[in-house]
């Protein structure tokens, strides 16, 4: 299916329901708490390019996870550009769209390319940061070992923003 744009309710659900991998479908990228606390819509201008770029990080990177560690949960993963700059400028962790495009902002390219991200949850890990907090770096290079060096078109993988949450990022 294609969406060029997002111009009414129907479509919005149209490109809830893209499947971008096994588990994984567009909507469970689109939640914002920013985007519901200040009522401004979260949605792709260039849907298609969100499609393509959602659909690549989902299968590289995070059916791979799941697949490894059970369930993963999705902390934050796409922002329209309206709902970044509101995070930026509101101080809630978003840096500025020049920064985001081609990370949380799916559908704009940075100056290498176009990319995704997505800051995820692995609740399997949970107890075992909780007994050591070191634990996390065990993962990460599980997760680099296993998922980046196997991949050599992601130019970018992985960053830790918090112990608890993985920043997985996928560039084309």
């Amino acid at each position: 299916m294609t969406i060029k744009k997002v111009s009414s309710i129907a479509k919005l659900e149209d490109l809830g329901r893209i499947q971008l991998s096994k588990s994984f479908f567009m909507r469970d990228f689109l939640y914002s708490e920013i985007a519901n606390w200040y009522g401004v819509p979260n949605f792709p201008d260039h849907p298609d390019i969100a499609i393509r770029t959602g659909t690549e990080l989902c299968q590289q990177l995070l059916e791979p996870l799941q697949a490894k560690f059970e369930r993963i949960a999705i902390r934050s993963a796409y922002r329209s550009p309206s709902v970044n700059q509101l995070g930026n400028e509101k101080g809630h962790n978003c840096a500025s769209n020049e920064k985001n495009f081609a990370s949380h902002i799916w559908d704009y390219p940075d100056t290498k390319g176009y990319g995704a991200t997505a800051c995820i949850v692995i609740p399997s890990f949970l107890e075992l940061y909780e007994k050591d907090q070191a634990n996390w770096q065990q993962l990460a290079y599980w997760i680099h070992n296993n998922l980046v060096g196997m991949n050599s078109q992601l130019g970018k993988f992985i960053a830790i923003y918090s112990p608890k949450a993985i920043c997985c990022v996928g560039k084309l």
